[in-house]
């Protein structure tokens, strides 16, 4: 069984899908074991845009004081999720990350937490759609290192 498990999270139910299916193969597969769970939170909207005079638009960064902001709402999300996770063996620990590149972000972290496995929700687009919007969980299990469980979501 995997003891250090990455689980990227965007704040959506969607994104949450593949919570279940983790604490489901850690008492099955591990009953006992010390697991470490890394929660994941990439801020991606580090700019926003603001209407420029003659109709146009301007793209200009968040501040700092705006970010923190992004941030402390990730951490106090992150912190909420935790809580239905934590048992005597498994241990989780939440980050946050800015990054305009999610997939690049999350392998980052892959590495630095030294990850087992990747664990993450998709989407399940395929076709045109997957074209034109990308897929953050392929590009992850092309460009990791570890192997990743995606579990689809269920859209309504």
């Amino acid at each position: 069984m995997s003891e250090r498990i990455l689980m990227p999270l965007d704040g959506s139910e969607i994104g949450e899908a593949a919570l279940s299916y983790v604490e489901g193969l850690i008492s099955r597969l591990a009953p006992g074991e010390a697991v470490e769970i890394t929660l994941l939170h990439v801020i991606t909207t580090v700019r926003h845009n603001v209407p420029y005079k003659g109709g146009g638009m301007v793209s200009i960064p968040y501040t700092e004081e705006q970010l923190k902001t992004f941030k402390d709402e990730a951490r106090a999300y992150l912190d909420r999720v935790s809580k239905n996770l934590q048992n005597s063996k498994t241990t989780v620990v939440c980050r946050v990350s800015v990054s305009e590149n999610p997939a690049e972000a999350i392998i980052e972290t892959e590495k630095e937490t030294n990850a087992d496995l990747v664990a993450m929700a998709t989407h399940g687009r395929g076709g045109l759609s997957r074209f034109a919007f990308g897929s953050v969980a392929d590009r992850v299990m092309r460009g990791g290192s570890v192997p990743v469980l995606m579990v689809r979501s269920s859209e309504n």
